[in-house]
């Protein structure tokens, strides 16, 4: 892997994010590195996908996360009472993914780039 592998840049893209919202623990980075494994292979099999790969990654992390410790990323742009998530945007993950929050629709950053 380089750099400018889109796998490679989704890892590291998601491992910021998860780490500047406390949450990088070794059971969420595991849940990374599955997703990052299983998008390498997509991206194998259909490689004009690369745009999509750094969304699409952060959404199969949201995913997991979902299940294993509830909702991540949570949004931070709006009242803080009623925790709310944020989602991927583009739905299909690409290109120029966006955190975005889910009740007001406020792009809130890129992904790669949630802040603590």
């Amino acid at each position: 892997m380089t750099s400018d592998d889109p796998v490679f840049v989704a890892r590291a893209l998601v491992l910021h994010d998860l780490e500047s919202t406390g949450v990088a623990d070794a059971e969420t980075v595991s849940a990374l590195e599955a997703a990052v494994a299983d998008r390498g292979w997509w991206l194998e099999q259909w490689a004009e996908g690369k745009d999509f790969v750094v969304g699409l990654v952060a959404q199969d992390v949201q995913d997991a996360l979902l299940d294993a410790k509830g909702r991540w990323p949570l949004c931070r742009a709006c009242d803080l009472t009623d925790p709310h998530s944020l989602h991927v945007h583009p739905d299909l993950g690409g290109p120029d993914p966006t955190w975005v929050c889910e009740r007001s629709g406020v792009s809130v950053a890129p992904v790669g780039q949630l802040s603590s």
